[in-house]
């Protein structure tokens, strides 16, 4: 049997695993299981030793990054599977291109089952906010009658509306079926995308101005690399329509808080906002304060069917991988610079 190491305590086994995926991971391999309630390092004295005939290796959200070290002292190792979503924070660009890559080590990601559950939320974001409804619930609590109460002007919800997706991401590409039944007409900006290809997807490829101009609702979906930060800013938040819907369930990094408050402040507009920059936002942040800006704790990505999507995945990644198939959810390591 394949000897699996998991860096992740039981609790997060549990959380990312329904019960019948985590008993065919035990009847399937020799699983060590971390006794600690913690993540563990793989430096620790209790994973060390065991390093030297480890054929998987399973992590998850408070893993650190290996090191040059723990590679060389685990020649057998085939896969790291990882039980969440983004794994840039686990392994260096130099480690990548010197021991990854040369290995032929895979690297499996859980981001097809978090982008189901932002998915689901970025929809719910959508009808919220282009509803008004926590704007409009908080103003009728305070007054605890219908009388003397006008909602905001709300006309275009998400049927029939104008949606803008900013990158052609995993979360973007679970969005795209479930608008279908809204009747709305997709535009989406992506630098590798081909017109061909967001054709295929049902959309039209525009410019990223031009997107902001045309859009009822925007949603970001842009990773974080230094070639994205602020890449949404004053001259794009200006072209949205008056009641426009902006929703962030990406990075806060690619917007420019600074311009997104200035059109806050204006109300012509409604955020949404999952996360920010910086997360959380400071106590004082004007944010707080405005009635149009819907504020959530990064919370997007949370869900059983994701998580459970994850953990399925996973164990079918160490079962294909072991089989010497092609592993799907594995990371495209030649792309890891441009990695969210």
């Amino acid at each position: 049997m394949r000897k699996v190491i998991s860096l992740a305590p039981e609790s997060h086994l549990r959380l990312m695993l329904s019960p019948a995926v985590l008993k065919d991971l035990k009847e399937q391999h020799q699983l060590w299981e971390n006794p600690d309630a913690r993540h563990l390092r793989p430096e620790d004295s209790q994973v060390l030793p065991r390093l030297s005939d480890c054929d998987a290796i399973l992590t998850g959200w408070g893993s650190e990054a290996f090191s040059r070290r723990i590679l060389e002292s685990a020649p057998k190792l085939k896969i790291v599977a990882h039980l969440a979503g983004s794994v840039r924070h686990l392994f260096s660009d130099e480690l990548v291109r010197e021991y990854v890559i040369p290995r032929g080590l895979i690297i499996y990601s859980g981001n097809a089952g978090l982008a189901t559950n932002v998915a689901e939320a970025t929809i719910g974001y959508m009808i919220m906010a282009s509803h008004r409804w926590i704007e409009c619930a908080e103003a009728f609590k305070r007054r605890k009658q219908t009388g003397g109460y006008t909602a905001p002007n709300a006309e275009q919800f998400l049927t029939g509306a104008t949606v803008g997706l900013v990158s052609a991401s995993k979360v973007a590409r679970c969005v795209l079926p479930l608008l279908r039944p809204f009747g709305c007409r997709i535009l989406i900006c992506d630098p590798f995308l081909s017109r061909e290809a967001a054709a295929a997807l049902g959309a039209e490829l525009c410019s990223l101005d031009e997107l902001f101009e045309r859009s009822d609702i925007v949603s970001i979906h842009t990773p974080a690399l230094p070639a994205t930060t602020n890449m949404i800013g004053a001259r794009q938040l200006k072209k949205l329509k008056d009641g426009a819907v902006f929703i962030n369930t990406s990075r806060g990094q690619v917007v420019d808080h600074a311009a997104l408050l200035e059109q806050c402040r204006t109300q012509r507009i409604v955020a949404a906002l999952d996360v920010t920059s910086p997360e959380p936002l400071p106590l004082d942040s004007e944010f707080w304060e405005l009635p149009n800006v819907i504020l959530t704790p990064h919370l997007a990505g949370r869900g059983r069917a994701g998580y459970h999507q994850i953990g399925s995945m996973a164990v079918q990644a160490l079962r294909d991988c072991f089989a010497g198939r092609a592993v799907e959810g594995a990371v495209q390591l030649e792309r890891w610079e441009t990695l969210a």
